[in-house]
């Protein structure tokens, strides 16, 4: 342990004076299956030009969905990226910065994400939003810690039908607090019904639009039973594209939309880094978690921006702060601005307009086959089908003649049999009539 300075002696104090008997109890909360015994089975040492030839063949055997017919979505949508999003990023200002520690020498960033939060409070319907999150999933657990302060209650109704991803992060977010989530079943066919679970010490109820299974719905009526109860809404967008097309969640009376941006400017890298969305009321924005651009005027009466809030443990006591967020995903976000800006209004309309039509398309094509059925009767891009069989094993042996076919529902819901036969297809702007085509004769040969 050359790079540990310290004597036995030494650590064998600090474990006594923080109350442990040795170093593995600092890591109980970890799954014991989940830790490693030893070192992994790789080799200690290689030359630089072995290791570049090893990872050159590991990555031979990937199935790139940039190369092949591909219907993934689950949360990870591919959609096309304009070259000068890339370029724009690439330039040294933006790609080394990181936080502004003194905000208002850094005008550029501070207007990109004056540009950002504009665009995010537009597309959700909302009156403010911060200067980004990690992802969908942390920005569902800090909506939802938000809430918490706001009402100044404790339990959260969970739908079913959230992404069990963000209801994953969203439990282990909270399990160290005062707070608790109540987590519903998934429903299939027919909506939730939250009208029991709502009471005087519910402080929110988190839904998903799209929801996890694809389904559109208009959540007006849930909201306002949500507020005459003194709770808030949350609505929850993973695919950020759907907000061109369907009632944005402001506009339904939400109070707090999270969001993941992955689908604007954000290629799908394997799973992240991504870029989450938060907005809300403008009554709120004092317990809004992240950072807050403003624009303002300088002593010559110029346009200026300026770090508006910044409700974080670095900046003001940290018993005031709002989130212990470090940063904001500043180059994610910027990429997310450069491709909306030359998307504008229109062009982000007409790509919604494209993803819902290729969905349509596509349904059509799979409900001509014998043995599926398309589950869900309302959808933006991506749905439910059922098919004849197990899901999970029909997606092996499409992936075997290089067709990306689908998120098996058994991956993400692993707990319900029931599930074992549904797969979630997903169609943007990039899958053509030749990739549906092959994905509809691989499938008829598979089932």
């Amino acid at each position: 342990m050359r790079y540990m300075p310290h004597t036995a002696e030494e650590r064998q104090e600090m474990l006594v004076k923080i109350g442990v008997s040795s170093v593995d109890d600092l890591f109980a909360d970890i799954p014991q299956e989940a830790r490693l015994d030893g070192l992994l089975d790789l080799p200690l040492h290689e030359s630089e030009m072995t290791v570049e030839r090893n990872f050159r063949t590991l990555a031979a055997k990937n199935l790139s969905p940039y190369m092949t017919p591909c219907f993934l979505g689950a949360g990870a949508y591919q959609h096309h990226v304009p070259s000068v999003a890339d370029h724009i990023i690439q330039r040294s200002e933006f790609l080394t910065s990181y936080t502004p520690y003194q905000p208002e020498i850094s005008q550029g960033t501070l207007q990109a994400l004056f540009e950002f939060q504009t665009q995010v409070a537009m597309i959700t319907g909302m009156e403010v939003a911060n200067a980004s999150m990690y992802d969908g999933a942390t920005s569902c657990a800090e909506a939802v810690l938000m809430a918490c302060r706001v009402t100044r209650r404790k339990k959260a109704v969970v739908s079913g039908n959230l992404h069990p991803h963000y209801r994953d992060v969203t439990r282990t977010t909270l399990q160290f607090t005062e707070f608790e989530t109540k987590n519903l079943p998934p429903v299939l066919e027919g909506n939730e019904d939250f009208d029991e679970h709502i009471g005087s010490d519910i402080a929110c109820v988190v839904v998903q639009n799209p929801d996890f299974f694809g389904r559109v719905q208009d959540f007006t009526a849930l909201a306002d039973k949500c507020h005459e109860a003194g709770a808030l809404l949350i609505v929850v967008v993973n695919e950020v594209v759907s907000l061109g097309a369907i009632i944005p969640p402001g506009d339904m009376g939400a109070d707090i939309v999270a969001g993941e941006g992955q689908s604007i400017g954000v290629p799908l890298s394997f799973g992240g880094p991504y870029v989450g969305l938060l907005a809300t009321r403008q009554k709120f924005v004092r317990q809004m978690p992240g950072r807050l651009c403003g624009q303002t005027v300088d002593q010559d009466g110029k346009r200026g921006f300026v770090l508006t809030l910044s409700t974080r443990e670095q900046h003001i006591r940290r018993e005031k702060a709002t989130s212990n967020i470090c940063t904001n995903a500043g180059l994610c976000s910027l990429t997310f601005t450069i491709h909306m800006s030359l998307l504008g209004e229109t062009g982000f309309a007409k790509l919604a307009k494209l993803n819902h039509s290729q969905a349509v398309t596509l349904a059509e094509k799979l409900e001509a086959i014998d043995g599926i059925e398309i589950v869900n009767d309302t959808f933006f891009n991506e749905f439910t089908v059922r098919l004849s069989g197990d899901a999970s094993s029909i997606v092996e042996k499409l992936a075997a003649k290089d067709i990306l076919g689908g998120v098996p529902v058994s991956r993400l819901i692993p707990d319900n049999p029931d599930m074992s036969d549904l797969l979630l297809v997903a169609a943007t702007e990039t899958c053509s009539l030749s990739d549906m085509d092959q994905f509809v004769a691989a499938l008829k040969e598979v089932l």
